[in-house]
């Protein structure tokens, strides 16, 4: 099978607040694509959407209640490693 992951789906309790965090924040293009309730943002070959967590959960028919480490992470590649502590940064900066 090929490996052809592009689309990424994270569900988020407040939906602009973490729309303002990626957006402007870290400055990940929003595309005109996004919607009132679902967010887009095209990061090279691979799209990363925000969702309502309530909605996401509804969409894969398990419930939304819960706490706690979901088993999922996601990484932020740099090209050098100067530039770590420069996207740190903005990341603290956006919340």
């Amino acid at each position: 099978m090929e490996a052809r992951v592009h689309f990424i789906t994270l569900g988020v309790r407040d939906f602009a607040n973490a729309v303002r965090f990626y957006r402007d924040g870290l400055g990940f293009p929003l595309s005109p694509a996004s919607v009132d309730d679902v967010a887009f943002f095209r990061l090279g070959g691979l799209v990363l959407a925000l969702y309502p967590w309530d909605k996401l959960a509804a969409d894969a028919t398990v419930p939304a209640a819960g706490s706690g480490f979901r088993g999922v992470t996601l990484a932020h590649n740099v090209r050098q490693k100067e530039d770590v502590a420069r996207v740190l940064a903005l990341a603290e900066a956006a919340g």
